[in-house]
């Protein structure tokens, strides 16, 4: 089994005070183990987002502590703490400054962490841009010029740049068209692999976790309500909250299965014979 990397410790979050107080997150506690996908699952409202938000620094717990590589994580963050721990957002157009190019975005953030000899920073960003699936030549084009399911890579080549251990990702593709996002969570589930990473993956869309997650978190009105591996979650939920989740996740038929697995593996094979894959 693998080392804990992440633990989120009895943390709580209140909001307000008096009659006004609203308890987005209370006492929740569980573990990020190296290398893996953490899915926080839940609907509008359950505290996933606030979680996420107090894993990457944004706002510090009322109470209780984040604790990365067995430190907590102070309330002020340091180069090296925002460098380890990188975010995706859910709407790539408004995470990419509209005023820079491509490539001034992912200079930038090798310039702030100071990645690389400042010589061969052109060329890092050439092979950032390459590594998710998109040509160097794309550093000169505007977030405008690109696809949302473009702009969405050049946002997880941002979070690559910085050399990061954990990738903080707010349902990353719930804004993009069904066969963009299937590609962008193949491109997921792969750089995790070559580049060791861990994913804390927030989403409220249960079918996508299935494909990338090893443990799914169930969040109900600020409460972690269930924490089991994927299969168990889907197979044998413990929760009555967690049921009803999957219960309305939408059902899909075995010729339908059997269709996608056939067209995955042309898509395979025509890739293997030199086809260039689709973006």
């Amino acid at each position: 089994m693998s080392q804990t990397l992440l633990s989120v410790r009895s943390v709580s979050k209140v909001f307000g005070s008096g009659e006004r107080e609203v308890r987005a997150v209370d006492d929740v506690s569980f573990d990020v183990r190296e290398g893996e996908c953490l899915a926080i699952v839940g609907e509008s409202g359950s505290g996933k987002t606030t979680i996420a938000n107090m894993i990457l620094g944004v706002y510090p717990p009322s109470s209780g502590s984040i604790v990365y590589r067995g430190a907590p994580l102070p309330v002020r963050r340091d180069l090296s703490y925002r460098r380890a721990i990188q975010f995706v957002q859910q709407n790539p157009l408004s995470s990419l400054n509209p005023k820079r190019s491509v490539g001034a975005s992912l200079r930038l953030a090798l310039d702030i962490h100071h990645i690389g000899e400042k010589a061969g920073r052109r060329d890092q960003v050439g092979r950032l841009l390459e590594e998710v699936d998109l040509p160097a030549s794309f550093a000169g084009r505007p977030p405008s010029a690109l696809s949302g399911g473009q702009r969405q890579r050049v946002a997880i080549a941002r979070a690559l740049a910085c050399q990061s251990e954990v990738v903080v990702l707010d349902e990353p593709t719930s804004s993009l068209d069904v066969l963009v996002q299937a590609r962008v969570l193949r491109l997921l589930e792969d750089l995790r692999r070559k580049r060791g990473l861990t994913y804390v993956f927030i989403t409220h869309d249960l079918s996508v976790v299935r494909n990338i997650a090893e443990r799914v978190a169930v969040f109900e009105t600020g409460r972690l309500v269930e924490l089991n591996p994927t299969d168990a979650i889907f197979n044998a939920p413990s929760h009555p909250y967690t049921r009803r989740l999957i219960s309305a996740v939408p059902v899909v038929a075995r010729d339908e299965i059997a269709l996608r697995d056939r067209i995955t593996e042309e898509k395979d094979n025509d890739a293997i014979a030199g086809l260039r894959p689709l973006h």
